[in-house]
């Protein structure tokens, strides 16, 4: 008896997915050779580098307070206005951008977001009032930078895999922090020698290059190349365009705050943006600037957090598929307000070692609650997750927005940043408080569809 061969055309005659898919799309995929890396991988390769060229623009705030307020004579609040609009909407625009990759596809919203990036970075150049800062990097960078929120990698996350989802949201959750490590070193010797214009002129084409590689290189689900997401034990049809995305948008909104998990997650959350990128991110630079320190040692020793933050995140990833993400959760806030609290005696004009210790302690901590936010969201919100997560994040962002706000109020009315250290650890207390009691799900809750997959 003849015995026949795994080729493309038994493996189409067989038929196990469904007729949506190509059968020479399908036969290809299936009769491959056991053992390649899944596509998903590259997908998530792809993703990492697009997240550390889009982290050019996030390096960049800091940097600029103080070169602005010398050549025009700008405050502090003032610049944090627009420092703190672009952190707002980053937050706000991120629920409705995952709403709208499911209606146009990831590959045209993150284009379209990375090029409005670079068009409202480059107008900074040309600017001669304290409006057109407001306009140019707080209202347009602040909503490109939206459609590139974590929310985009959530999308990614929930479209390619089934498992492995914590260590995937790990990596890249801390693509952002390797793009920091990249480019604030480069930025602030930018800054130093040549102005703070050729800097924004880096962010600009920064963002632009990214562009080829997102259309080119991304795929917006597994079924475009006639594959299983990974760890999946089924094939997933794409699903239709999902129209009506700000409805949407709004209706899982409407849905998720009638829920006690829901607001949790937002409050630990908008702490978390407090106390990364409303707070170090932000005022770390100026403030060890105001105690002698040079802006390009500073600097350094906030790309110093990105190398920790990668491994930081990278582990939390690995912890979450593990153990209990609201443990976690009360974990890494309440580590985090502890380094806060100290943060003020350690400034001074030299670097010392137990500011190396505060750096590399503060670093593993920066954004190592995203994943377990993430497992969260997934595990109490299902299908709309990614919607609900950007949500979360706007409030993450909100957070940090109040905060280089007021940090700056507080800078040009006390001409010190230390009330705002010690404020920013007593809310990581309360955030590590809120994480525990966050109740596990019995069921999900109405109308939002349950999870498809674990």
């Amino acid at each position: 008896m003849t015995q026949t061969t795994d080729t493309p055309a038994s493996a189409e005659e067989q038929k196990p997915v469904s007729d949506r898919v190509p059968g020479r799309v399908l036969g290809r995929v299936l009769g491959r050779r056991r053992g390649r890396v899944h596509r998903a991988w590259f997908v998530a390769a792809v993703t990492f580098v697009t997240i550390i060229g889009a982290a050019a623009f996030r390096s960049l705030p800091g940097l600029l307070i103080d070169p602005l307020h010398q050549e025009f004579g700008w405050s502090r609040g003032t610049i944090g206005a627009a420092v703190s609009i672009n952190l707002a909407l980053y937050g706000l625009t991120a629920p409705f951008a995952a709403a709208l990759m499911d209606r146009f596809g990831i590959r045209r919203v993150v284009a379209v977001a990375l090029t409005v990036i670079s068009v409202g970075s480059l107008l900074t150049v040309w600017m001669t009032a304290a409006w057109q800062l407001l306009l140019y990097w707080g209202l347009l960078v602040g909503l490109g930078s939206g459609s590139m929120a974590l929310a985009f990698a959530a999308t990614v996350t929930n479209r390619w895999f089934t498992t492995r989802r914590g260590l995937v949201s790990g990596i890249l959750t801390a693509a952002s922090a390797s793009g920091q490590l990249i480019f604030l070193p480069l930025l602030s010797w930018l800054v130093t020698r040549h102005d703070w214009r050729p800097a924004a002129v880096t962010v600009a084409l920064a963002a632009l290059a990214v562009v080829p590689f997102v259309w080119l290189l991304l795929r917006d689900h597994p079924a475009d190349v006639g594959q299983k997401p990974y760890g999946a034990t089924e094939f997933v049809p794409k699903p239709d365009p999902v129209r009506g995305a700000a409805r949407r948008t709004l209706r899982v909104l409407f849905s998720a705050v009638r829920t006690g998990p829901f607001w949790l997650l937002a409050g630990t959350f908008a702490i978390c943006g407090a106390s990364t990128n409303g707070l170090v991110q932000t005022h770390f630079v100026p403030a060890a600037h105001d105690h002698g320190m040079p802006i390009t040692a500073a600097a350094s020793l906030l790309a110093v957090i990105g190398v920790f933050d990668v491994v930081g995140t990278i582990a939390s990833g690995w912890f979450t598929d593990r153990f209990e993400p609201r443990r976690l959760l009360a974990v890494y806030y309440a580590l985090r307000g502890v380094s806060l609290l100290f943060l003020p005696m350690l400034l001074a004009p030299s670097v010392h070692p137990p500011m190396i210790f505060f750096i590399v302690f503060y670093g593993l901590d920066w954004v190592a609650t995203v994943p377990p936010t993430l497992a969260l969201c997934r595990e109490q919100y299902g299908e709309d997750s990614a919607i609900v997560f950007g949500w979360v994040l706007a409030s993450h962002q909100v957070g940090a927005a109040l905060v280089a706000f007021l940090g700056g109020m507080a800078r040009d009315a006390f001409g010190t940043y230390d009330l705002v250290w010690y404020a920013s650890g007593a809310l990581c207390a309360a955030a590590a408080l809120m994480a525990l009691v966050i109740r596990r799900r019995s069921a999900v809750p109405a109308p939002i569809p349950a999870p498809a997959t674990a």
